[in-house]
């Protein structure tokens, strides 16, 4: 049974006005969580659909269960409602292939642990201290902005599992599209002088513990790719045999192609007939391949074969980081390539176009330095591997980050068409392991600046 509340305090019109804009952002995160499950039938949520993702319905009430962790018992210091399945919804204690025979909750059961939850969170909030001084976990609400962001990122973990889905059509209502505007297309390059830049979050943005402390690095000029690789440049390395290629791949990618006779993206099929030329299927949709998009569903392994075949290589995430979010001209760092406030107008987040937008649809969302599109459409993979910065210090919990350093992952940095535009910034790090191909991941290339070059 669960325990009776505390007493309500006092609040200053400061924390009423805190809470009142987390539970608006709770209503509408838990509105768009809904909306893109409810045409889905109890089968398709409940089956296993590739033994890599979780039941969606199991998302949906880890997605609860997280929340009654931290926002009822956690934070508001209450008795769990389902003190029976928190050992089921735990991502470490459950892994993903054995989370489809584990007893977690289906249809009707699960919506109504999910809405139960919220209930009791909401009258946590009204009872929280959330001034800047006072405990940590509540100061400023981080412990709210958590769980909207965590459940921000489930969203994006579900659409990953509707893409791979076969056992029914998913067919969503595609907004939001920006088409390709009419001129050239963004230069190939842009140079990124050398110099110290900030890396890592700002001390006004929300961030999680892997982004901290921001620090001061001093890079090289480099040169990097104005927009993501696009189906057209990844078609013509299919087409020259880059898959069979030994000298493009590194070891470990060799052999992960090798073993699983990879010869082209996720998704790409090709035509019934020669004119047809190369489809993709984009949920229950087979579509013409879109040239201008960027290239999607490619692994760590392919990205760096790729970069290798171009002559080129992957970025640093320092230096992705550094071509995203910092000014040279003012030394100012950006939360968004394009200045302080998502715009749906300079980026294609938010999920509801269901897919990229073609290169250089977004002009207005370019970086200080000039890049294009380096904040949605797909995430992009860069050289650098999953690793803690000096000074980092493990908070809320050493599972969501410090268990993962070392390790075989690689950094993915700015978002795609499915993440949410409170969900990712220019600090942001996202992380994989290297043959993972279900991400809605393509890349941007980079080289060393040669001398002189900095001033081209």
């Amino acid at each position: 049974m669960a325990t009776a509340l505390p007493k309500l305090p006092a609040i200053d019109s400061a924390q009423a006005a805190l809470k009142e804009r987390l539970a608006t952002a709770l209503d509408r995160v838990r509105r768009r969580t809904l909306s893109l499950v409810e045409q889905l039938s109890d089968d398709a949520l409940n089956v296993v659909h590739d033994p890599l993702m979780s039941p969606v319905a199991w998302d949906l009430g880890h997605i609860a269960n997280f929340e009654e962790l931290w926002l009822v018992r956690r934070a508001g210091g209450c008795q769990p409602l389902r003190g029976d399945i928190g050992s089921v919804y735990d991502a470490f204690t459950a892994p993903r292939p054995e989370r489809g025979s584990l007893q977690y909750l289906r249809g009707d059961d699960c919506r109504a642990y999910m809405e139960a939850v919220r209930e009791r969170a909401l009258e946590c909030l009204e009872r929280a201290d959330l001034s800047p001084d006072g405990d940590r976990l509540l100061a400023g609400g981080f412990v709210y902005e958590l769980i909207l962001r965590h459940e921000q990122q489930h969203t994006e973990t579900i659409l990953q599992t509707l893409q791979i889905m076969t056992s029914e059509e998913y067919r969503p209502e595609r907004r939001g599209q920006t088409p390709s505007p009419p001129g050239d297309p963004p230069a190939e390059m842009v140079v990124v002088p050398a110099g110290e830049c900030e890396i890592g979050a700002s001390p006004q943005w929300f961030a999680y513990d892997n982004e901290l402390p921001q620090h001061v690095r001093d890079l090289p000029p480099f040169w990097i790719d104005t927009a993501p690789v696009t189906n057209r440049e990844f078609a013509e390395f299919v087409e020259d045999d880059g898959y069979q290629r030994r000298e493009l791949w590194s070891a470990d990618g060799w052999d992960w192609r090798a073993a699983n006779g990879i010869t082209q993206p996720l998704y790409w099929e090709a035509g019934q007939s020669e004119q047809a030329g190369l489809l993709v299927r984009s949920f229950a949709e087979l579509k013409p391949l879109d040239p201008q998009q960027p290239v999607c569903h490619v692994s760590w392994f392919e990205a760096d074969a790729f970069a290798r075949y171009a002559g080129k290589r992957l970025p640093t995430e320092a230096e992705w980081e550094k071509a995203a979010s910092w000014d040279p001209a003012g030394g100012d760092k950006r939360r968004y390539p394009w200045g302080e406030t998502a715009d749906a107008r300079h980026a294609n987040l938010d999920q509801l176009a269901f897919g990229a937008a073609p290169v250089g649809a977004y002009p207005a969302g370019r970086s200080a330095v000039g890049a294009h599109q380096m904040m949605g459409d797909v995430w992009e993979w860069t050289a650098s591997g999953f690793e803690r910065y000096d000074g980092f210090e493990a908070f809320p919990y050493a599972e969501y980050s410090e268990v993962f350093f070392g390790g075989p992952y690689r950094v993915l940095r700015g978002g795609s068409w499915a993440t949410q535009p409170d969900a990712v910034t220019t600090a942001f790090r996202n992380w994989d392991h290297p043959d993972r191909r279900q991400i809605f991941a393509g890349f941007r290339c980079a080289r060393d600046a040669e001398p002189g070059e900095e001033r081209s």
